[in-house]
């Protein structure tokens, strides 16, 4: 059996269960938390300055909407890819703003002919889970873009290639607010200090160098004074044999 259509989980209808019990286990009514589709949150280059920020706001009515997990990743390589053809790999900062954290859960269903007693029982049952989703609010930031001044329209388009991908409207909107797209990850914040570190190495250098040259220049005329006087003396001594 495929996967069913979105709009058949789409629904705020029930409240967002999120339990995955550790310590108290009579309460763990799961038995495994179903593996997360969405296999990354941040892409680009983090570790560049950027002086704007476009963000992909949804459009949900008073309701809300759910946003299955694989539907988020579709919206994100649509995104990314985007971004990549026309404005490069190095001149963008790409976020996902929203983490499915409710599990989807289903009653097992019976197929074929004959099978009508295996759904017997309760009729508002548990269910098991089969995936996740995230519960999405009117106006929620769905994903954000951190780029330059001249590539404002370019990041424009690529986020609104999300559109197809996700069941509810979206829209656009341009800010200079960098710093709300939050924490960016721990490696790229590493690599900034390195850079940084390493280049306040090299200034450090090169304002060594002119002393090294200058230590370097006074050794060198030191040690051909040395050998000068050293010479003196032996003309001198050849001058009184010779007379």
């Amino acid at each position: 059996m495929g996967l069913r259509p979105g709009r058949c989980y789409s629904s705020t209808k029930d409240r967002p269960y999120t339990r995955k019990a550790h310590r108290v286990q009579r309460k763990d009514y799961i038995g495994a938390v179903p593996g997360l589709k969405t296999r990354q949150f941040n892409m680009g280059n983090g570790a560049k300055e950027f002086d704007t920020i476009v963000n992909l706001i949804a459009e949900t009515g008073k309701h809300g909407i759910q946003i299955r997990d694989n539907a988020i990743e579709s919206a994100r390589l649509a995104v990314n890819r985007s971004l990549i053809e026309n404005i490069g790999k190095d001149d963008f900062f790409l976020k996902v703003r929203i983490f499915p954290h409710h599990m989807l859960r289903e009653n097992k269903q019976a197929q074929g002919a004959g099978a009508d007693r295996v759904s017997s029982g309760m009729s508002h049952s548990f269910g098991k889970t089969i995936g996740r989703a995230a519960r999405i609010k009117n106006g929620q930031i769905l994903f954000s873009a951190l780029v330059s001044k001249e590539n404002i329209e370019k990041a424009k388009t690529a986020l609104l290639s999300a559109s197809s991908r996700v069941s509810c409207e979206v829209t656009t909107k341009v800010s200079k607010d960098v710093t709300s797209i939050g924490t960016k990850p721990i490696k790229t914040r590493d690599m900034r200090k390195t850079e940084e570190a390493e280049e306040a190495g090299k200034e450090g250098e090169e304002a060594k160098k002119p002393d090294a040259k200058g230590r370097k220049d006074a050794k060198a005329t030191g040690k051909a004074g040395d050998k000068k006087d050293d010479k003196k003396p032996d003309a001198k001594t050849a001058n009184a044999k010779k007379k």
